[in-house]
């Protein structure tokens, strides 16, 4: 028997089905969707609110996994499938009142609920009003209305889950087939947004965004050495459809991880000391966004955010000036081609784009919202306003950043050759950085010699540490443009409460020179 809530959850599902749909090639937001919305403008004011917007959201989270392991005694496979779903829908208003902002949410998305938060949100805005300091400023945006879907072919959702479930067991059991890896996993994570969003300046703006991503892990033992390791293989996590499962070649590095993992069982560990390092963009793009990501944002490094995840040490004061070597160019970009970040507007309705963030070497700009932007002079937004659903408040998010690569000329085999004395990183691993993303230290998932300017055998327990500013200025060559790939970060937590973030970082293999370099346990 179906209780209430799964009654009212598979209503609501079917209501946002209607509400939401569209032909593929619509170039304009469901008329339904603008009626709801147009309700929130016209109370707000009624209110004599100064601005309005609403957003209209429905989220769908998919997530699948697959783990095979040994039995201990029997030797008997183990396989242990799991399906996780999730779906929420509702809204959220903002209004600016007497200069200050209020914001209310509800799951049920009717004209006569929408009207009745609206006003809650005013009451809000007017009794913050009493202690805001100075009255909201808002950098000036066009109107647009417009409908946006990430470019795909099949919607990943629409794929039996029999067929998911295959894939990853079929990758799982590639990975295991040799005794000496303990256990494999393979997991796949789908997400959707559908969300309309609707201001008093006139924006009108539909959007569906996909995302989808998956990763495989292989853990080898050797009992009698009491050693374990561990080596991981995460495809670029991309804004896609279906049509991207075939690209991330799981069967194929099913058998590289399932190979790189025993060789990493005996890997000697690393000699310490100050070394050169050749990053891989699957781990650079981490050292990335703790980097350089997370301390241009402008609200971290007014101290918006010390409370939770600290400050930065980069200031207002810092443009104009040098804080990386002049091969390193960085660029914010929240319309490149399948990055997680990637959208056709904010959501503030700022047109997504492009903007340097530093130019070979020079800081140039921080990430800005709409209410940020004249902190810095800005005349316009960046672009970088976003909430993770309906029931929570838009704040300034980072959007993609990317290293921008080297010449046409520069290659993998030309850096690795201008080193004595260096390691190549490749993956993830441990990191730590500090409040102010001045000091940090990163591991990864592999790491490989470099002697005499050849890539030689697998190492182990390997972490480099060092201080932001040094390390980019340290940085001296980056390959060349056929090398650049893009990797996501899934779980970027920020604000109070959190919200949860995707967003990419591409660049090609890099070098930094004399980088303090450490043994790990």
């Amino acid at each position: 028997m179906q209780t209430r809530r799964q009654f009212l959850a598979a209503s609501a599902a079917v209501m946002a089905g209607n509400l939401f749909a569209a032909p593929k090639d619509s170039k304009t937001p469901s008329p339904e969707l603008e009626k709801l919305g147009a309700v929130a403008l016209a109370e707000a004011k009624k209110y004599k609110a100064t601005y309005c917007d609403i957003r209209i959201v429905r989220l769908r989270d998919q997530r699948m996994g697959m783990r095979l392991s040994t039995e201990r005694g029997t030797g008997k496979i183990l396989a242990v499938p799991n399906v996780n779903e999730n779906n929420s829908f509702g809204f959220g208003v903002r209004v600016i009142v007497n200069g200050a902002w209020g914001f209310a949410s509800s799951p049920i998305v009717t004209k006569e609920e929408i009207a009745r938060v609206t006003g809650e949100a005013v009451i809000i805005a007017t009794a913050n009003a009493k202690i805001q300091p100075k009255p909201i400023q808002l950098a000036p945006v066009k109107a647009y209305r417009d409908r946006w879907v990430t470019p795909h072919e099949k919607d990943p959702f629409d794929v039996t889950m029999a067929e998911k479930l295959d894939l990853l067991r079929n990758a799982a059991e590639e990975i295991k087939k040799n005794n000496k890896v303990f256990s494999s996993s393979s997991a796949m994570n789908l997400r959707s947004e559908d969300k309309y969003f609707a201001s008093s300046e006139g924006s009108s703006i539909q959007q569906y965004i996909l995302q989808i991503y998956s990763n495989m892990d292989a853990s080898a033992v050797d009992r009698a050495a009491g050693i374990s390791r561990t080596r991981n293989y995460y495809p670029t996590q991309a804004s896609a459809g279906w049509e991207y499962v075939p690209e991330m070649n799981l069967t194929e590095n099913a058998q590289r991880i399932r190979e790189e993992v025993i060789e990493h069982l005996s890997a000697p560990a690393v000699k310490p000391g100050k070394k050169d390092l050749v990053l891989m963009p699957n781990h650079l793009m981490l050292t990335l966004h703790e980097s350089v990501a997370h301390p241009t944002e402008l609200d971290r490094s007014l101290g918006y955010e010390a409370n939770y995840a600290g400050t930065s040490y980069i200031t207002r004061d810092t443009i104009g000036k040098r804080i990386a070597s002049e091969h390193v160019t960085i660029l914010a970009d929240r319309t490149r081609p399948r990055a997680l970040a990637t959208v056709g507007y904010d959501d503030e309705g700022v047109k997504a784009g492009e903007f340097t963030i530093i130019d070979k070497g020079i800081f140039r700009n921080f990430q800005t919202t709409r209410e940020q932007a004249h902190l810095v002079g800005d005349k316009e937004s960046h672009g970088c306003s976003q909430a993770d659903s309906w029931a929570t408040v838009p704040f300034q998010r980072m959007p993609n950043v990317h290293l921008a690569p080297g010449g046409q000329d520069e290659t993998l085999d030309s850096l690795i050759s201008g080193i004595e004395d260096g390691i190549l990183i490749d993956g993830r691993g441990n990191y730590s950085i500090d409040q102010q993303r001045y000091n940090f230290q990163f591991g990864g998932d592999a790491f490989w010699e470099i002697k005499g300017g050849k890539k030689r055998g697998m190492i182990s327990r390997v972490a480099y540490q060092g201080r932001t500013p040094d390390f980019w200025s340290a940085c001296d060559g980056t390959a060349g443009p056929s090398y650049w790939r893009q990797f996501g970060t899934t779980g970027d937590a920020k604000g109070e409460p959190t919200q949860i973030n995707s967003i990419s970082h591409g660049c090609s293999p890099t070098r930094f020179r004399q980088i303090n370099v450490l043994v790990t346990d």
